[in-house]
């Protein structure tokens, strides 16, 4: 986990500090504000294959995990980065109680004020908070119903 994260971290920064490679690769995936969970993987092809099968190989090689290991990690980032960008905060959801990298913290990523923090995908915050990229948040409930994630001053 530790490896996916360092590199999935590094190289979604680097993605949006190079303005070449913010406005031909990584912009396609915000186009999204309002994330849904499709949205975790809509996103250029050389961007997939840098963060998703690249940083994939670099973890499993590093980890030294068994192939059966393989396919259950690989499915459960997987369906955890799907989670992160569904936009629901559902009661009792495990990815919220464990993680503290969930919907709305990526939530906070795809808002406009929000591009520049909060690069951490998709297990740990440890990086943001380091390199002074982490933007906390608090929910706030919606009038009509459900939360919205809302940055704080913390």
């Amino acid at each position: 986990m530790l490896v996916m994260d360092t590199w999935q971290y590094f190289v979604h920064r680097y993605m949006h500090q190079n303005k070449f490679l913010y406005r031909h690769i990584h912009s396609r995936h915000h186009k999204l504000v309002v994330p849904y969970a499709y949205g975790a993987l809509y996103n250029h092809p050389i961007e997939g294959l840098l963060l998703d099968t690249v940083g994939g190989a670099i973890s499993f090689l590093v980890s030294g995990m068994t192939p059966r290991t393989a396919v259950f990690f690989f499915s459960f980032a997987t369906i955890k980065t799907v989670d992160d960008h569904c936009g629901l905060w559902l009661p009792g959801n495990p990815f919220h109680m464990f993680f503290q990298n969930n919907t709305a913290y990526h939530d906070i990523h795809h808002q406009l004020y929000g591009a520049k923090y909060n690069f951490s995908q998709p297990f740990f915050v440890v990086w943001d908070k380091l390199l002074g990229t982490y933007m906390p948040y608090k929910l706030q409930t919606r009038a009509d119903g459900g939360f919205e994630a809302r940055p704080t001053n913390e």
